[in-house]
């Protein structure tokens, strides 16, 4: 799921009973596998890591044995630490997703409140501040809201949001909070079509793909 400068990469397998495991493969080849403390061990449960920046920290998302969601940074050492956003639903289905980790070791991803409403959030080195995040836009039903995908070494942070017509739109938020919605010429605006940003680079280029009228998948390139 993520490569960094040196080679390293992490991500995630299933083994029997389809629980998920989190692993980190080294430049020269070498697996390691791991599980967060607190990850469930049946079926769609378990570690999944996405994201590994220059260090060699990994972040990613484990799903407890109720079902419910937490964020999780392992270290390069090996330390795993946990972290739920407040206002993350506590139910199954619900919680905490990180998905992406700079350099600074700042990370981005989504959580899922009572209400089953997505939010955006980005979360500071070690915790010490955590900020939530609404796309205008952004519908407020079940399963919409806002989708953060990726982190750059600025802290500018890609994803999409979900509309109240359940139509995908991407966006860019600035480290200082501006957010700028996108859409590709040709992009389908019915319901479960749209744009889906995957990642962001040093640069500000995202890439990801969208889906046309026709629910054809196209890629794309966004230079800022």
């Amino acid at each position: 799921m993520g490569i960094n400068t040196a080679g390293a990469a992490t991500g995630y397998c299933s083994g029997t009973g389809n629980a998920y495991r989190g692993f980190v493969r080294a430049t020269g080849g070498r697996v390691t596998y791991f599980d967060a403390p607190g990850a469930g061990a049946s079926a769609n449960q378990g570690t999944a890591a996405f994201s590994i920046n220059t260090a060699g920290d990994a972040g990613g998302v484990y799903v407890d044995d109720g079902n419910v969601a937490h964020g999780f940074v392992r270290a390069a050492h090996g330390t795993v630490s946990a972290f739920d956003v407040p206002g993350a639903g506590t139910g199954a289905s619900q919680g905490t997703y990180g998905y992406s980790i700079n350099d600074a070791g700042t990370t981005t991803g989504q959580y899922t409140d009572a209400s089953q409403i997505i939010h955006g959030f980005v979360r500071t080195t070690a915790g010490s501040t955590t900020t939530s995040f609404n796309v205008p836009g952004a519908g407020t039903g079940a399963n919409q809201g806002t989708y953060g995908y990726s982190i750059n070494a600025a802290g500018t942070i890609t994803g999409l949001y979900i509309d109240a017509s359940n139509a995908w739109h991407g966006f860019v938020r600035a480290p200082g909070g501006a957010i700028t919605t996108f859409d590709p010429p040709g992009t389908g605006t019915g319901a479960n079509q749209g744009t889906s940003p995957q990642s962001i680079n040093r640069a500000g280029d995202i890439a990801g793909w969208y889906l046309d009228a026709n629910t054809a998948f196209h890629g794309f390139l966004r230079t800022p």
